[in-house]
């Protein structure tokens, strides 16, 4: 880039070296009777024609087959949305599951395509970067050679141009010879001009094309990893319920009823009367409360309100912990964990992650909203949950499908309420 950028700027030189040379010899050309050596006036070769900032078209062939994916794509999408309003049924799960691993495929192969095409472009678009270079240093070596002959050979004095001249129409003839010179020398500086416009409009394209391959790539690489997520989320779906459309009707009910049992309490507690708290003080111990409808092992799940309303727990639960994820966890799956914050997590190290916050694919089709509000977790060394900052500590349960699920909340001030679910 840097040695185009110089040549640019050794052309943009030598323009202003030309216009100053031909500018001199257009005022002496009327006085000058001497006709330019032939060696300097001979035939110059034109600059490439001023159609090379025209874009490379793709071949009929792989422009329809690019036009034809795409149709599928939009096709999908469209089919996606109405399924996606029907009632959940696990065939209407997974039939949404296999609409969105195949639009997830289309849209590779769409990337893919319009890779292939640009890099067919930047070929292109490279040859005649490369010819345009060539014709301008051909063109300019030449312009320079004929601006300096016709400045060498002008005469001093204008009697000269009439002393020398056999004849009146000798005279005319070598006058008219030297204006047709410098015409032709002009007209061709305002060619080799627009010439290097052209080059310099190439090296637009060229660049903007290959930062736009480098985009499709980083897109290819996510609808990749997109599909990969696509087909872990249909056979957890099978794994979990088994192929079995009672099985998952009774975990979108107990889900659904986790969910109302949280958001009732939520929506109607009024926190009075509670306990001042202090960072780390035991606060609870991990529990099962709520099974078997509502929780399906001992774990914790972690939850932050601001102002009642959900927020990411991962902006307050600091960084740096030791935790790792439940075995055979995907984070495609199941979410992954991204502390940022300053509060101490919980439960003490090392912790274990069972079901990460936001809407990932295990949420997708599992909670009514598509979100997992949360963080599900276990302690490998202890039970017991402590307040991660000050605050006052409130305690309650709730029924949740006929069991008890019992909860504690920690009001830590500004509208920000941590909670905790299913403790002992």
């Amino acid at each position: 880039m840097k040695r185009k950028n110089a040549f640019l700027k050794g052309i943009d030189m030598l323009f202003v070296v030309l216009a100053l040379l031909l500018s001199v010899s257009s005022v002496t050309s009327a006085q000058t009777p001497t006709p330019t050596p032939t060696s300097a006036i001979s035939a110059t070769p034109s600059p490439t024609p001023n159609n090379s900032s025209s874009t490379p078209t793709p071949t009929p062939d792989k422009s329809k087959e690019l036009s034809e994916i795409n149709d599928r794509i939009q096709e999908l999408q469209g089919k996606l949305s109405d399924l996606q309003g029907e009632e959940k049924t696990l065939s209407s799960q997974i039939s949404v599951m296999n609409n969105q691993i195949q639009l997830t495929e289309y849209r590779i192969d769409s990337t893919r395509h319009e890779i292939d095409e640009l890099n067919e472009d930047i070929t292109i678009t490279t040859e005649k970067v490369s010819k345009l270079e060539t014709s301008l240093e051909d063109v300019v070596s030449l312009l320079i050679k004929r601006a300096v002959a016709s400045y060498e050979t002008r005469p001093s004095e204008p009697l000269q141009v009439l002393l020398s001249s056999e004849s009146f129409s000798d005279f005319i003839k070598r006058i008219n010879y030297l204006y047709y010179v410098q015409d032709s020398d002009k007209k061709l500086l305002v060619e080799t001009q627009q010439a290097k416009m052209d080059y310099q409009n190439q090296q637009s394209i060229f660049e903007a094309k290959k930062q736009k391959v480098e985009a499709l790539r980083v897109q290819l690489e996510e609808y990749t990893t997109q599909l990969d997520a696509d087909k872990a989320e249909k056979e957890e779906l099978l794994e979990i319920t088994q192929n079995d459309e009672r099985r998952y009707q009774s975990l979108l009910a107990s889900a659904r009823a986790e969910r109302n049992a949280i958001e009732g309490v939520v929506s109607s507690i009024q926190l009075v009367d509670g306990s001042p708290i202090s960072k780390g003080q035991v606060i609870a111990v991990v529990g099962n409360s709520g099974a078997p409808h509502c929780s399906s092992g001992p774990h914790l799940h972690f939850e932050v309100r601001k102002d009642s309303s959900i927020v990411d727990p991962n902006n307050y639960l600091r960084s740096g912990i030791n935790f790792e994820y439940a075995e055979n966890y995907d984070t495609n799956v199941y979410g992954s964990i991204y502390p940022s914050g300053s509060w101490d997590w919980p439960l003490s190290e090392k912790i274990r992650i069972n079901q990460g916050y936001g809407s990932h694919s295990f949420a997708s089709w599992r909670y009514p909203s598509g979100i997992h509000t949360g963080i599900d977790m276990t302690s490998l060394s202890s039970l017991l949950i402590t307040s991660p900052a000050d605050g006052t500590v409130y305690k309650g349960s709730t029924s949740c499908s006929g069991a008890t699920m019992n909860y504690v909340a920690v009001d830590h001030g500004g509208g920000i309420v941590s909670w905790y679910w299913h403790v002992k």
